[in-house]
């Protein structure tokens, strides 16, 4: 979609930086154009009109100058807050987790309606729902969908067979299930339950009204993570900071329940 010198868009705020004395370096993920960094002046400024506007993870509308390199954020309308996330460190992270991945997916100038609106969506959740473990995996299904990397679970990869109904293996070097007969074809495919694989392929294909009312047991709830996490580590060659991060507080939060535990 071709623009003006200056545009308006809707978008929201995945990174943000201090800039200059006074600025925000901002990067946006925008419905109409994808991924823009802009500036946005003065925005540290008590007293500036943007500075409740250009909050990370907020969504809000943009008119913006376009610059050579960056463009220029000269008004700022909030259109979702997501408040929750601001207190709360947990649901703060996720959306962390969310911003970041989506940012390491795309590119910027990029277009993609579909990945705005599930990464609204996705804010939406984390903010309101009480199965976070499992907002985030219908999170990652669905940006793996939209990004090319959707998980093959329902036939090996190597003999190309149906998957039957019993423990499979997950190869992520290949982007998908092998058979047990077929586990030599990559020796790293991790092991993966039965029942795994069968809400793995529930959560690819139902929306999230209807998935939201599982109650899945914490052991499969991070069998889910792991092979998803892993699987994502390889597709982009790096860690994600706010993976690390939420790993830290599970540890903290287990280490501090085991504490009361042992005084009581």
């Amino acid at each position: 979609m071709p623009r003006e010198r200056t545009f308006r868009t809707e978008a929201i705020v995945l990174r943000r930086s201090d800039f200059g004395e006074s600025d925000r370096l901002l990067t946006l993920f925008s419905k109409e154009f994808g991924k823009i960094r802009a500036v946005a002046k003065g925005a540290r400024k008590p007293q500036s009109r943007k500075t409740g506007h250009v909050e990370l993870f907020m969504c809000s509308r943009f008119l913006l100058a376009e610059g050579r390199d960056l463009h220029i954020v000269t008004q700022a309308e909030l259109v979702e807050a997501y408040a929750p996330l601001r207190a709360d460190l947990v649901r703060v992270t996720y959306a962390a987790y969310a911003c970041e991945l989506l940012d390491r997916f795309t590119t910027e100038n990029d277009r993609h309606s579909d990945m705005y609106d599930l990464l609204s969506q996705a804010l939406g959740w984390f903010a309101g729902e009480s199965d976070l473990l499992l907002a985030a995996r219908v999170y990652e299904l669905r940006l793996l969908n939209m990004a090319g990397y959707r998980p093959q679970l329902h036939e090996c990869l190597h003999c190309r067979e149906p998957i039957q109904e019993q423990d499979q293996f997950f190869s992520v070097a290949l982007g998908g299930l092998l058979c047990p007969n077929c586990q030599a074809a990559d020796a790293r495919a991790l092991p993966l339950t039965a029942v795994a694989v069968k809400v793995l392929r529930y959560l690819q294909t139902r929306p999230w009204e209807v998935v939201k009312k599982l109650q899945l047991k914490r052991p499969l709830q991070h069998e889910l993570e792991n092979v998803l996490h892993h699987y994502l580590l390889y597709l982009l060659e790096r860690d994600l900071k706010s993976v690390d991060f939420l790993h830290r507080l599970r540890r903290e939060a287990n280490l501090f329940a085991g504490v009361w535990q042992n005084l009581g």
